[in-house]
């Protein structure tokens, strides 16, 4: 390390201390400003925001259908492969969506698969307690219906 960059750096880095050390001390003399939220405490009321990443979920409709036509772009663009598009052909002949297995234990939450759908037929859920001690749990059967779509 040059001369320079060494004295650059110990003048820049108490500076950037006492920003950071200036920030706490506002939250501990206003604290009306903190925004921390009270968690188990306002567990009935808390919402996400709009941005919050949670598990994969398939959009149905009152009637329990899906728009889901068992294109496979999400599982293609999965890349730890969390989502198989199980299809099947209705009556007619024509490919719908026969299962739609999604792995959350395997799954970052990247949200690929949701901007990638050309359906729009995905979202990031909003829940944000799914721990559980048994691994059954994480992998899903998201669509309601077999067949439909």
């Amino acid at each position: 390390m040059s001369a320079s960059k060494y004295f650059y750096a110990a003048i820049t880095g108490p500076i950037s201390l006492l920003k950071g050390l200036s920030v706490s001390l506002k939250y501990f003399l206003n604290p009306r400003r903190i925004v921390t939220e009270q968690y188990p405490e306002n567990k009935a009321t808390l919402k996400m925001h709009e941005r919050f990443r949670g598990r994969v979920e398939l959009i149905h409709n009152e009637q329990g259908l899906h728009g889901c036509t068992a294109c496979g772009i999400c599982e293609k663009s999965c890349s730890t492969a969390s989502i198989n598009v199980l299809a099947t052909k209705n009556i007619a002949g024509k490919r719908v969506l026969g299962k739609y297995l999604y792995r959350l234990d395997s799954c970052t939450q990247c949200g690929f698969c949701v901007e990638n759908c050309p359906f729009g037929c995905l979202r990031m859920a909003q829940d944000f307690e799914m721990s559980s001690t048994d691994r059954q749990v994480f992998n899903m059967i998201l669509n309601k219906t077999e067949g439909q779509g």
